[in-house]
């Protein structure tokens, strides 16, 4: 156990005592390749116009580095989400490292924009009965998804959403969602675009951008608290490196690699010890990522039943889910555990 009181970064003018963090955590994203077909506008890394910085996080994680990972963290039973800023249907191992997954026991929800989801591939994901699949839309119309992420293939997107809703049928997994980033060029769509697939999907997401380091668009309560990703979420990045938060593209924080050091040393190190610390005082100008960010006010959640809908707003998201679906989120157990909640499973765009 770290002795708190000998770490020189801890001011003894605080009152403090840390808040309690797992052995290890319960979500861990892991970007399997760092490579996208998409340059949309509104992502952190792919809408950068700086392709040096964009070369520099490409990448495509070892297998073999993965799964010593995924043996380290099983006992943990983690959320695991194979995707961070790539798209995962062009890992290059991706079947084999979801396979690594779903037989050490691990809950998998991945998020993609779908645009080679062939129906060999939906098959698997109904075979290995990913646990969900949020397919990134963000428009009604080609001039908006043109507008949105360049391209106009709206058609091409609605298909794989109703190509692996067919190869699934009446089967519990995965369970399919769609998502909607609002933002100016879009926002006149987003009742069009709850309408058209709520209760089509098991669940609709709708929610606000980030841009320039925080969500401009979200509502933020005045008393600031340590945010909850830093005690549950551990983001690394295809060579194994490990950043203070998913929205870190660049990564302009390194909490250690777990590839060289293991997820424990760093899920328990003190690169987060000091974030935590930092949060925990209110020392905000110490954590220049998190300063200016109001993420932390994502998590408090209100719910409605309309509609066959059970809907469930937070500060950042709406989540439409379909009432008839829900045994894949409720009843499902995952290592004696319920399912995680939606704003985990589907989460992060």
């Amino acid at each position: 156990m770290r002795d708190w009181s000998k770490a020189e970064w801890v001011d003894p003018k605080y009152n403090w005592k840390p808040l309690p963090v797992p052995e290890l955590p319960g979500r861990v994203l892991l970007d399997l390749a760092t490579k996208c077909n998409l340059r949309c506008p509104m992502c952190v890394v792919w809408g950068s116009e700086d392709n040096n910085a964009i070369d520099s996080v490409v990448g495509v994680m070892d297998l073999a580095a993965s799964r010593k990972l995924l043996d380290e963290i099983m006992a943990a039973k983690p959320l695991i989400q194979p995707n961070m800023w790539g798209e995962p249907l062009m890992a290059p191992h991706l079947r084999e490292q979801i396979r690594d997954m779903k037989r050490r026991g691990i809950a998998v929800a991945m998020n993609t924009n779908g645009l080679t989801l062939n129906e060999d591939l939906a098959k698997f994901f109904v075979d290995e009965k990913v646990d969900s699949v949020m397919f990134s839309i963000d428009a009604v119309t080609r001039p908006t998804l043109r507008k949105i992420r360049g391209i106009d293939k709206i058609e091409k997107l609605e298909t794989a959403v109703f190509r692996l809703l067919k190869m699934r049928g009446d089967e519990d997994f995965p369970r399919v969602g769609v998502s909607f980033t609002i933002q100016d060029d879009n926002r006149h769509e987003v009742d069009e675009f709850v309408a058209r697939w709520a209760g089509v999907v098991d669940v609709v997401r709708t929610g606000v951008v980030f841009e320039n380091g925080t969500f401009p668009e979200m509502a933020t309560p005045p008393r600031r608290v340590p945010c909850p990703a830093i005690y549950n979420t551990l983001p690394v990045h295809n060579d194994g490196m490990v950043t203070v938060c998913c929205l870190d593209g660049f990564k302009s924080t390194n909490m250690g690699n777990v590839f060289k050091d293991g997820a424990k040393s760093v899920w328990q190190g003190e690169e987060f010890a000091k974030y935590r610390y930092y949060h925990e005082t209110g020392q905000w100008d110490k954590v220049p990522f998190c300063k200016p960010c109001n993420g932390w006010a994502q998590y408090e959640f209100e719910e409605e039943v309309r509609d066959g809908l059970l809907i469930r707003k937070s500060p950042q998201y709406t989540y439409y889910n379909k009432i008839a679906r829900l045994k894949n989120w409720q009843g499902n157990l995952l290592g004696g555990h319920p399912a995680p909640p939606p704003e985990l499973s589907e989460a992060m765009a």
